[in-house]
């Protein structure tokens, strides 16, 4: 088809060129957004998105549990230690009882043997409940918390007895036992009882 002379100002307009298909020679257009709804982020705590910060453990409550962790070595030494002694008085009362027969101070011997094993079952008992209440502390809920506040209150009422028995002795080892065991009961009941410890154990969990 002609369209007749190309210099003739007058003459019929050739048709507008085609657009080339996509893929040829040029990218497709990227898909428009919606006008006024710009993209939405990833929500955090999802896959692709921003994992919420973990809140971090109250400074009183990790001096808490380092010495939940401290009186549980001091424990386990100490039940420990009566268990070997529990063992030698039995060994003891049973050669007397070889020895001279069935005698007053072996039926002491073994009493007393019995009421060592038994302290020192207790004392080891307690070293698996402190280093359990240590371990919970950072994942732990009510129970955990209730159960250290009356621990620690426990343990400074012990320290206080002890304190007045050291300083009725006049026993300088005693009364530093004494101290140490009513300040370490102390913070950890402190620890539970303030608006920090309270709001650790009230956080939420991702």
């Amino acid at each position: 088809m002609s369209f007749g002379d190309p210099n003739n100002p007058y003459g019929q307009a050739p048709p507008p060129p085609q657009a080339p298909p996509a893929g040829y020679g040029y990218p497709a257009a990227p898909p428009q957004q919606p006008y006024g709804y710009p993209p939405q982020p990833a929500y955090p705590g999802y896959p692709g998105g921003a994992m919420m910060p973990q809140p971090q453990m109250p400074g009183l409550m990790q001096t808490a549990r380092v010495f939940l962790f401290i009186v549980a070595a001091v424990q386990a030494l100490g039940g420990i230690g009566i268990l070997f002694i529990a063992a030698a008085a039995n060994d003891v009362s049973n050669k007397s009882d070889d020895t001279f027969g069935h005698t007053v101070f072996g039926d002491i011997g073994h009493t007393a043997a019995g009421i060592l094993f038994v302290l020192a079952f207790i004392g080891l008992g307690l070293t698996a409940l402190s280093i359990t209440l240590g371990v919970r502390l950072s994942k732990g809920r009510q129970g955990v918390r209730i159960t250290t506040m009356v621990y620690g209150i426990l343990g400074a009422v012990v320290g206080v007895l002890a304190l007045i028995g050291a300083a009725n002795t006049h026993s300088s080892g005693a009364l530093i036992w004494a101290i140490l065991w009513l300040v370490f009961g102390g913070i950890m009941a402190a620890a539970m009882m303030t608006r920090d410890g309270a709001a650790w154990f009230n956080r939420p969990r991702y």
